[in-house]
């Protein structure tokens, strides 16, 4: 079998591209050419390590072994989300130091990636008869939220069996949060700005923002606000620089539909209280609410909304909610993205395997857990949420200085590899 510091020196070439979906798209690359980079080089460790690949095209992409009409499927992604500022190391290279290793996509997601990948390459060097097939299915575009890719996938390719995503948290997930990401907006002309932009991401808490505007002298004002970046489905660990910003348009005195929406409905609140939709179960937790971009486009400024509602809340209701605020400050609201929640019966066979496969590699008998986070899980049948965060970790996805723990590292190629093994053999009946 390859050695852990083969999968390290993986690691460390995966790191080095930067991968940010959307950026210079062509159409030998249609989710950018830095996506491409990372999975040309995905495929070419896959087949140095004995795989079959395929790619369409670019427009999905797997590694396989094994044998058989069956297919389990693992579905890490290649696309990270993009830097930001404050990093105090370089964001695209693998920095080991103290024992974590650093590097934009090295939690989320290129870390468990390669994990999954020497994972499989290890069923394969034991010779093991594998009645099933294994697909590692590469996604592209996970962080844009919109999945073309997997939606690519599901009208062309075969479906799996079973399989898993590691791009959630331990032990497993029996759920997720549904999720809203909503764009308000108003005409650039009528909002005493002449430029507002901030965020890099929807599911991003902005670590930045900046304004230009005409101040009360008549002359022209730029503003800049520094925040601290957090996935959006825990923007309470975040510092939302775009609150900042509407906080000293405020005091400048400027107001508009959009300032005043953010004020009244907003503010300084992370669940959506003063929208009237935060929203509560035992299973699931309560309502997350993340503005995450603005920006000035086409004559108008827009600004993001993310929104992760319980599990049995009714994400319907909180549409109609939100739209009835918007049009009270006279703003457009137009849905960018809407994914109901997910949920499966703990007794779910393919989520026991899981769970089984975690135990007895880490002797955890947690339960499984339901997040706010949406995975591939959405995107095909059968598919469960599975690692790569163990419990009690600090999640430093979509954050400056982003890391996975070294032997984290490690250990999530044995219960890959483990759990893979369960899947092979599982009877799909129960």
């Amino acid at each position: 079998m390859r050695t852990n510091q083969e999968m390290l020196q993986a690691l460390e070439g995966l790191l080095a591209i930067s991968s940010v979906a959307g950026e210079d798209v062509t159409p030998e690359a249609p989710y950018g050419t830095g996506v491409a980079k990372a999975l040309a080089y995905t495929l070419r460790l896959c087949g140095e390590l004995g795989m079959r690949t395929v790619n369409r095209d670019g427009q999905t992409a797997w590694a396989e072994i094994g044998e058989g009409d069956e297919l389990v499927a693992v579905i890490p992604h290649v696309d990270v989300v993009p830097a930001g500022d404050g990093w105090t190391m370089e964001p695209f290279a693998c920095t080991k130091r103290d024992g974590r290793l650093y590097g934009r996509g090295s939690s989320d997601n290129k870390g468990p990636a390669i994990a999954c990948v020497f994972a499989a390459a290890d069923l394969l060097a034991e010779q093991l008869p594998l009645s099933r097939r294994i697909r590692l299915i590469f996604g592209q575009c996970e962080e844009t939220g919109q999945w073309s890719d997997m939606a690519y996938y599901r009208r062309h390719e075969e479906q799996p069996c079973a399989g898993f995503t590691p791009d959630a948290e331990f032990p497993a997930l029996c759920g997720e949060k549904g999720m809203l990401w909503l764009e308000l907006s108003m005409p650039l002309e009528h909002s005493g700005l002449s430029l507002l932009e901030g965020g890099s991401a929807c599911n991003m808490v902005a670590s930045w923002c900046r304004a230009r505007f005409r101040d009360g002298s008549g002359g022209d004002r730029l503003v800049e606000t520094q925040g601290l970046a957090a996935h959006a489905t825990v923007p309470e660990q975040g510092d939302s620089a775009i609150r900042k910003m509407v906080e000293e348009l405020s005091r400048a005195g400027l107001q508009n539909p959009l300032i005043s929406f953010y004020n009244k409905y907003i503010g300084e609140s992370c669940h959506g209280e003063k929208l009237g939709c935060c929203f509560q179960d035992d299973a699931s937790g309560t309502t997350t609410l993340c503005s995450g971009m603005v920006r000035t486009d086409g004559g108008a400024i827009r600004m993001t909304l993310d929104i992760r509602y319980p599990v049995t809340a009714d994400g319907g209701l909180i549409l109609e909610t939100v739209t009835a605020a918007a049009q009270a400050e006279g703003l457009t609201l137009d849905v960018l993205k809407h994914d109901k929640p997910l949920y499966r019966a703990p007794s779910d066979p393919v989520l026991q395997q899981l769970l089984a496969a975690y135990r007895e590699e880490t002797g955890d008998f947690s339960d499984p857990l339901v997040i706010g986070g949406g995975t591939y899980a959405r995107a095909l049948d059968n598919i469960v949420g599975f690692g790569a965060a163990f419990p009690g970790r600090r999640h430093t996805e979509h954050q400056k200085d982003e890391y996975i723990l070294e032997e984290d590292f490690y250990k999530l190629r044995s219960i890959y590899r483990t759990a893979l093994k369960k899947l092979l053999v599982m009877d799909l009946s129960i």
